[in-house]
């Protein structure tokens, strides 16, 4: 069981430490997720990975007829579809082994605050998060890695005894303007992104600056996703929190 006070480790590290392709794509994650540092980005992916390995072992079983290996199947899926990951009907195996690692950085706490638009980053839902102002069910959450199950993103709000429950908070108030503004910036960068990419397509390979081209479309992606939050800072009104009985 070991001591308490020297938890084993819940994730693994690369291979490798110096990867140039893969150091630009944690980075990436972690700036667009606003994580604290890659051991979160390595957890995730940890998680994932276990899924990976229980799908390929249980497609090798099942072509063997074992009986066993169709109830841990529908387990698996089972619980892959309660945390948001797989839809409830229809899934397999084979969709365990196509999930990225993005499907999961979505469910956490941290990037769902930011989607509902009670953050204007994930910088700052992070803050919120850990400053105890946010509630899932009325219940307050101080962890932004918190995997949030199916059915509960329509759970959060500000805690009742938030102050940013009220309307004319400074926050409030500025949001729309702040994520208008932060939409612009994003789009400014994404398209000097594209002309870099375009100027130096032809030199370099799949590493160099010019090349690949995901990081630009990560950025686009990125810029879509505050404008669809700024949307409903603007267009939406925020949902109530719990009365304090």
């Amino acid at each position: 069981m070991g001591d308490p006070k020297f938890p084993r480790r819940t994730y693994d590290t690369p291979s490798h430490p110096w990867q140039g392709e893969r150091i630009k794509e944690e980075h990436e994650l972690v700036k667009e997720f606003g994580l604290k540092n890659k051991r979160e980005l390595w957890k995730a992916k940890s998680i994932l990975r276990n899924y990976r390995k229980q799908s390929r072992d249980l497609q090798a079983r099942i072509r063997t007829g074992e009986e066993q290996a169709k109830t841990e199947t529908h387990n698996l899926l089972k619980a892959c579809a309660a945390m948001g990951l797989l839809p409830m009907e229809g899934a397999s195996l084979d969709d365990v082994l196509g999930l990225k690692t993005e499907a999961l950085l979505n469910r956490r706490l941290q990037t769902m605050v930011f989607r509902k638009g009670l953050a204007t980053s994930p910088n700052q839902a992070r803050q919120m998060i850990f400053h105890g102002h946010i509630a899932v069910d009325g219940r307050k959450v101080t962890v932004p890695g918190y995997l949030m199950a199916r059915g509960e993103e329509e759970k959060i709000t500000y805690l009742g005894s938030s102050p940013f429950n009220n309307e004319m908070h400074p926050y409030r108030v500025d949001a729309p303007k702040v994520m208008e503004a932060r939409a612009r910036r994003l789009a400014r960068e994404a398209r000097r992104e594209r002309e870099e990419e375009q100027r130096g397509g032809g030199r370099g390979g799949r590493g160099g600056r010019g090349g690949g081209g995901r990081f630009p479309r990560r950025a686009e992606r990125t810029v879509e996703k505050v404008k669809e939050v700024a949307d409903v800072v603007v267009t939406k009104d925020l949902p109530e929190a719990p009365k304090e009985e």
